[in-house]
């Protein structure tokens, strides 16, 4: 088992916290969205929706602006699968990837050591490796319901995140709502990425679990997640200055 890098730096400052989701529908949408956001984002969430219309492409677009990519493909296969595709995310040069902490420790294990490995091999940075946790549109009713969860949703995200951790893994992704548990069960080096993170007034859309950017970093994550605010407001680079002024405050 590869052990999470205590030395690895987690940025203060609001502007390399904030993260801004690409979740459009093609490649030239995604780099209008980069060009008007040029010299105020420093880094951007490609999922699954842009990685299957453009694939490794919109990485090469976010990197040749000088920005970084957490890639966000929740990766949940048997080990041997998911260990490649670690080690294939660490090729390319991302930032951040994640897996589905619901894969069990084996396969998180192998995320783990297959991005070291591959980052080693290469002499990259080693991406920093995330489970993830409880989707932010799950509520404890579907938790239970639908899944079969019976502790609640913040005791099913420590359960998953102290998995992770025991599979070497550096973080968690984890809405608004879990930050402040975790932060004071996994202790401040453990890498926080919350997603849900909508401005006061903002529409919730298909997320449960929600909060302010300035609660969630004032809750303590490491990393703020912001999509739809953003890149669908008339001026992405305003709502991406006013998220960043909350942030900061």
């Amino acid at each position: 088992m590869t052990p999470p890098d205590p030395s690895r730096d987690v940025p203060h400052d609001a502007k390399n916290r904030l993260i801004v989701a690409l979740d459009v529908e093609s490649l030239a949408d995604a780099e209008r969205l980069l060009d008007r956001l040029q010299g105020q984002v420093t880094r951007f969430k490609i999922g699954s929706q842009l990685f299957t219309a453009a694939g490794p492409p919109a990485i090469e677009s976010v990197h040749k602006r000088g920005a970084e990519v957490f890639l966000d493909l929740k990766f949940h296969d048997i080990p041997n699968t998911v260990a490649g595709a670690a080690r294939e995310a660490a090729r390319m040069g991302v930032l951040m990837f994640n897996v589905h902490a619901s894969g069990g420790r084996a396969m998180m294990t192998a995320a783990a050591e297959g991005a070291a490995a591959a980052a080693k091999e290469l002499g990259v940075r080693r991406p920093i490796a995330l489970a993830v946790t409880v989707l932010t549109s799950l509520d404890r009713g579907a938790l239970s319901r639908e899944l079969g969860v019976s502790s609640s949703v913040e005791g099913h995200v420590l359960h998953l995140a102290g998995m992770a951790a025991a599979a070497g893994l550096d973080g968690c992704v984890a809405s608004p709502n879990e930050i402040a548990a975790l932060r004071t069960n996994r202790g401040p080096a453990w890498v926080i990425v919350t997603p849900g993170v909508r401005p006061a007034g903002s529409a919730a859309g298909d997320q449960t679990r929600i909060a302010t950017p300035r609660a969630a970093a004032r809750a303590g994550a490491h990393y703020l997640v912001v999509g739809r605010p953003i890149t669908a407001a008339p001026d992405p680079a305003a709502a991406a200055a006013a998220v960043l002024r909350e942030m900061a405050s």
